[in-house]
């Protein structure tokens, strides 16, 4: 099933140029953000406040890959072809959101507003899960499944364990550190909305792929052999819930990249 061909509006040009915006302001928040060129870095304000829950530094690599994706993502939409597209229409503003919600977080939290930095990660969730959901459209084949589901649902994955760790980070710095107990605690309610989302999102391989990359690397990192055994144990959960759904399914493709 494909979609009806529509012709491109005013308001497709506003959002597809919007979301191209959106890609280039947080390559911008990367560029200043990651090595802090205008003040502290991103990991310098991490490794101030150290935590059992701090995915190791070549984890933080997976940023190239994401804005690279996006980017992509984004000049593909501002295609005259595309900009009519109900699955651009759907998703579009979500994605605007993305890309302003991230460079807000790199802002705030490079200047250590930890708490509304932590407000703005979980709203940039919010909006990559609202994203996500709004793919649920036909057509687009393998170009759509690799240049727009793909990248956002690897976004989604890796900005969901993030999130976790930011909150780690933030308690560290407004309190105390997590202990290692309740670091476990975290990773195990983690494990377990991972494995509900991967049974929710339509499209599933970089979700999966996002989150046990992230898993790995905080077991790599951490401190206490017993939060290394529960971030394996979480990634291990997210691959067999991923194997799973994508075995009881009659259209695999389908059900691993929308």
């Amino acid at each position: 099933m494909n979609e009806s061909p529509e012709s491109s509006t005013r308001a497709d040009s506003v959002r597809a140029f919007a979301v191209l915006a959106a890609a280039v302001l947080q390559i911008a928040g990367g560029i200043v953000g990651g090595p802090g060129l205008l003040g502290e870095s991103v990991s310098s304000v991490a490794n101030a406040y150290p935590t059992l829950l701090q995915p190791g530094g070549a984890a933080f690599s997976i940023w190239s890959l994401i804005y690279a994706a996006f980017l992509i993502l984004a000049v593909r939409q501002v295609l005259p072809g595309q900009r009519a597209r109900v699955v651009h229409r759907r998703s579009g503003w979500w994605l605007v959101a993305a890309g302003v919600l991230n460079a807000t977080w790199i802002v705030l939290f490079t200047q250590r507003s930890f708490i509304p930095a932590q407000v703005a990660i979980v709203a940039l969730l919010v909006v990559l899960a609202c994203a996500a959901n709004r793919m649920r459209s036909p057509g687009g084949g393998w170009a759509d499944r690799l240049l727009l589901r793909l990248p956002i649902t690897v976004y989604l994955g890796w900005v969901a364990i993030a999130t976790v760790a930011g909150a780690g980070t933030t308690l560290a710095a407004v309190a105390s550190a997590p202990s290692a107990w309740l670091s476990v605690a975290a990773l195990v309610v983690t494990a377990v909305l991972v494995v509900a989302a991967i049974w929710w999102l339509p499209a599933i391989a970089g979700f999966v792929l996002a989150v046990c990359w992230a898993f790995a690397w905080i077991a790599v990192a951490t401190t206490a052999p017993e939060v290394a055994a529960a971030s394996l144990a979480a990634l291990a959960a997210a691959a067999l819930a991923g194997a799973v759904r994508a075995a009881r399914s009659r259209q695999k493709s389908t059900v691993l990249f929308g």
